[in-house]
């Protein structure tokens, strides 16, 4: 794998967006199972600080992350 493709799968498992299962549930994303655990790591410290950055841009506080976890809720 080349540095190119291993910093587009970090870049992806850090995203916000997760695949939904058939029942409905959050699964991972594809991208994290082609990481190795540095790779896995990495994504995790990009995706912690990305949901950082959204929360401070937002008028509400808050990531991306916690807007899917909000909008999952009120769905119910």
């Amino acid at each position: 794998m080349t540095d190119d493709e291993r910093d587009l799968l970090i870049e992806q498992a850090a995203a916000a967006w997760r695949p939904t299962t058939l029942d409905d549930g959050i699964g991972w994303h594809p991208a994290w199972h082609d990481l190795d655990s540095e790779g896995r790591q990495a994504a995790f410290a990009r995706a912690t600080a990305m949901r950082q950055w959204e929360a401070a841009l937002d008028p509400e506080g808050l990531s991306t992350t916690a807007k899917a976890v909000l909008a999952r809720i009120e769905k119910r």
